[in-house]
């Protein structure tokens, strides 16, 4: 179950076969199903998850009932309310499995802990959360700024497999859209193609 966390870690940063099993000992591993909860709103992030199998997604829901996705995580991605985790502060945020899922969890003590006795792992996780930072910047400029054509070809060329895995009223609350307006931008570039 660790061959994709060691191959994520592998990709930024080499480890010892040592620190790999040490690596390897602060996570514990949690399934989940298809709808199941793993963070609500008020709780305290108590883990960051790496996705070994399945897809999840973060989301608030705002006074008038209404969700919206902030993230979703593929196989091979982390997830994690770093606010909250990092400061034990209440969440403002919903967690859950869109796919059954299968994860590896590491709570803020193991974490404190794997980047004191693996050095390593603090460039990795220094690299992970700075390429999260300019994604997030990215993501919030196109939400103020791109058309709703240009939103849904960016989440195509970054994500070709959210369409075949991702309920449409969820890409539609990612993009910031309504499910018709999304309806209709697919439609109109269909026909342009």
């Amino acid at each position: 179950m660790f061959e994709q966390l060691l191959k994520s870690i592998s990709k930024v940063v080499t480890l010892t076969e040592e620190e790999s099993a040490y690596c390897r000992s602060c996570f514990i591993s949690q399934k989940l199903g298809k709808r199941q909860t793993l963070l609500q709103e008020g709780e305290v992030c108590r883990y960051t998850v790496f996705v070994d199998k399945g897809l999840l997604r973060s989301f608030i829901i705002d006074d008038k009932g209404t969700e919206h996705i902030l993230q979703f995580a593929f196989e091979g991605w982390w997830m994690a309310d770093l606010y909250s985790f990092l400061t034990d502060e209440p969440s403002l945020y919903y967690m859950d499995a869109i796919e059954e899922s299968e994860l590896l969890m590491i709570d803020r003590i193991a974490w404190e802990d794997l980047l004191d006795h693996v050095p390593a792992m603090e460039r990795y996780f220094r690299i992970l959360i700075q390429n999260n930072l300019i994604a997030t910047q990215r993501r919030l400029m196109g939400v103020m700024s791109d058309t709703a054509e240009e939103k849904y070809s960016k989440l195509l060329q970054t994500f070709p497999a959210c369409i075949q895995r991702v309920p449409q009223h969820m890409i539609a609350s990612y993009l910031g859209m309504t499910r018709e307006t999304l309806s209709r931008t697919r439609g109109q570039m269909a026909g342009k193609k």
